[in-house]
């Protein structure tokens, strides 16, 4: 096999492969191959060019923390943030999850102090951040749900699975909110929200020291639609007419603006709201997953998180949409 070169000549894959790898590989520089294989310092140049471009050669920018620091620092002074937590790019979003799960670990094992109460949102993400294995101070904190539970199939993700978690990982309590995450009937709803044990629960979680929720994105493919809360057509009614980006802990629905969007998916979740956490000292947000660039910038510009814990993609993401989308 051959390939042609911009200057109408045809070169052996084997030896565009062997340039490429004096150039890439063995530091070699582009006067040193020209002199090795007889040909102009300009066609070296123009043949590993050809080389990225048939494939030859794949070149992938590692970042150095340094540059996760300067991403932390853009975002914190444009969305207001107490802190930026920001994870180097991983090749799959369990990994990922993985590497942000670290950084809020370590970040609420520093920020965390004894009596503190937390309010616990639900999801992949927090519950990979309850299942972090890493040494932790004990901290007699009390985990508090901040939603109500779902079925057995999305167990692994409830709060009250998450919160039980947490509360054995700081050696601290985790407390039970008694209702289902999702009702079909807002009067059903209501009437749990006056239940006594299921009002005492939500009030001490809006009183909570810090909150620990995640961001979802507007998918038909979404956790909720599997879980059956929503169908895939009410999704995207909510997308494509309303504008909705995201929700914010599995409640409140909001836009690419950051303003709550009312869709027929409201007032289905037994949980706290966009308001009621506003008002809670330190929102901790975190997205690992690629997609949910879009759903984080309408959560940041929301006003409601404090803390934002994601991955670099997201971060450069989120700063270039936010200057387009002004």
């Amino acid at each position: 096999m051959t390939v042609t070169t911009n200057d109408n000549t045809h070169v052996d894959s084997d030896l565009l492969t062997e340039i490429a790898i004096a150039y890439y590989q063995d530091g070699a520089t582009q006067e040193e191959i020209s002199k090795k294989f007889g040909m102009s310092r300009a066609k070296v140049g123009r043949l590993l060019r050809r080389a990225r471009d048939e494939g030859v050669v794949e070149i992938t920018v590692k970042y150095h923390p340094v540059f996760s620091e300067k991403l932390e620092q853009q975002l914190i002074e444009r969305f207001n943030l107490k802190r930026a937590l920001i994870a180097l790019d991983q090749p799959d979003d369990e990994t990922q999850r993985q590497q942000v799960a670290s950084l809020v670990s370590s970040y609420l094992a520093s920020t965390l102090t004894d009596d503190m109460v937390v309010t616990v949102g639900q999801g992949r993400n927090i519950a990979t951040i309850a299942n972090h294995v890493g040494v932790v101070p004990h901290r007699k904190c009390r985990f508090v749900c901040g939603i109500g539970g779902t079925h057995r199939s999305g167990n692994a993700i409830n709060a009250d699975h998450i919160c039980r978690q947490l509360a054995k990982k700081y050696d601290g309590i985790s407390e039970t909110l008694y209702a289902p995450a999702y009702v079909e009937d807002i009067k059903v709803k209501e009437a749990f929200m006056k239940n006594g044990t299921v009002k005492e629960t939500l009030d001490r979680a809006r009183r909570a020291d810090v909150a620990l929720v995640g961001v979802g994105d507007m998918n038909e493919n979404s956790h909720m639609v599997k879980l059956g809360w929503f169908t895939p057509q009410e999704i995207v009614e909510a997308r494509i007419r309303r504008g909705v980006v995201g929700d914010i802990a599995g409640y409140d629905f909001f836009d690419s603006q950051g303003q709550k969007a009312d869709t027929m998916m409201s007032d289905r979740v037994i949980g706290l709201s966009m308001e009621e956490l506003r008002h809670i000292p330190t929102v901790v947000v975190t997205a690992a997953e690629n997609s949910k660039a879009l759903a984080l910038l309408g959560a940041l510009r929301s006003g409601v998180v404090d803390v934002l814990a994601t991955s670099v993609s997201n971060a450069l993401t989120i700063l270039n949409l936010d200057q387009q989308m002004k």
